[in-house]
């Protein structure tokens, strides 16, 4: 098939939705299908069209639909689609009854959702490529690092663990390590003050993936604080790197984790994040229980697995539209 992804990300950038975007067009060559990555839907002559962000690619979801009525278009939920604009916003509901066929990252998403839209959905778990065991040591025998990875904006509640960092005790040797663009002048401003006042803290920016990743397996600890996720691709990739996890407890989180993981706290609460940045740093069969559990989780985001969903996904797609195209040729 010829398959057009639309995400809302511009090339070459560090933002999820377009890390997830490039990874599914890898997938669908590698099935042997002929992928475009674009930002809105261009017109071109296509055969499926698979968009990420059901309210910001509505445009795109609602023209195709227009000009191609009978070919199949899947929508990709993000969390701010589940977790916000779902109860406000008409497009994202109207790009969900459009569509085919809907992908959701974890399976809490498709608790939020319609039941005759739910019908229509599925879980994809991303994919993380496997670090080599030999690039994941730690950078600096003098600091305890700790990695966030997120770019600076609201609703990644970016500073929660810098923050936390100033409760610790003195002989602490945590170093938060914050990688990310800064989204507004706002947040520039709040990332420089941070890094003059707080000497456990440190802004890299906006790095490269690879420059990203590098940093994420050479950590002792990643923290996600985010007030709301779809399905952090950072959270895949440190579970398979073994990279133990400090997540806030929402629904993106807690999906994947599970409710009983020991390494979850209450969106915002510095203080429980500083005990658990504390145990993690002090308790070493703590730190190896954490790293245990997500190791447990790993297998789920194997690149094979996420292969094999997709290609039973669009063969699906692919079947439907068939049988549809047949029984119109039949009335005619």
């Amino acid at each position: 098939m010829r398959i057009q992804i639309v995400t809302p990300a511009r090339a070459g950038s560090t933002y999820g939705n377009r890390i997830t975007a490039v990874r599914w067009a890898s997938i669908f060559k590698q099935l042997g299908h002929r992928v475009s990555v674009t930002q809105t839907y261009d017109g071109e002559t296509t055969e499926m069209l698979v968009a990420l962000h059901a309210s910001r690619s509505y445009r795109s979801i609602k023209r195709f639909h227009q000009k191609h009525p009978s070919l199949p278009i899947v929508v990709a939920l993000t969390g701010t689609d589940v977790y916000r604009d779902l109860k406000t916003d008409r497009r994202t509901m109207e790009s969900l009854e459009i569509a085919a066929g809907i992908v959701a990252l974890q399976p809490k998403a498709l608790e939020r959702l319609k039941r005759n839209v739910r019908a229509k959905a599925r879980v994809i778990y991303q994919s993380a490529e496997r670090v080599k065991q030999t690039q994941a040591r730690s950078g600096s025998v003098d600091n305890f690092d700790v990695c966030v990875i997120a770019h600076l904006r609201p609703v990644k509640d970016p500073f929660r663990a810098a923050f936390a960092a100033r409760l610790l005790p003195a002989s602490s040797r945590i170093r938060i390590l914050q990688i990310g663009r800064a989204m507004a002048d706002s947040m520039l401003k709040r990332a420089q003050a941070e890094a003059i006042r707080n000497r456990r803290y440190r802004w890299l920016g906006e790095l490269s993936r690879s420059r990203a990743q590098r940093y994420l397996v050479r950590s002792r600890v990643c923290v996600i604080s985010s007030r709301i996720e779809g399905g952090a691709n950072v959270l895949s990739e440190a579970i398979v790197a073994g990279v133990p996890v400090l997540a806030s407890r929402i629904d993106g989180n807690v999906s994947i984790l599970g409710d009983e993981y020991p390494g979850l706290f209450n969106v915002g609460d510095t203080r429980a994040l500083a005990n658990l940045l504390d145990r993690a740093e002090t308790d070493r069969t703590f730190r190896d229980e954490l790293r245990k559990r997500t190791r447990r989780l790993s297998p789920r985001f194997d690149r094979e697995r996420e292969i094999r969903a997709w290609a039973e996904f669009i063969r699906q797609l692919e079947n439907s539209y068939k049988q549809t195209a047949e029984q119109r040729q039949e009335e005619h």
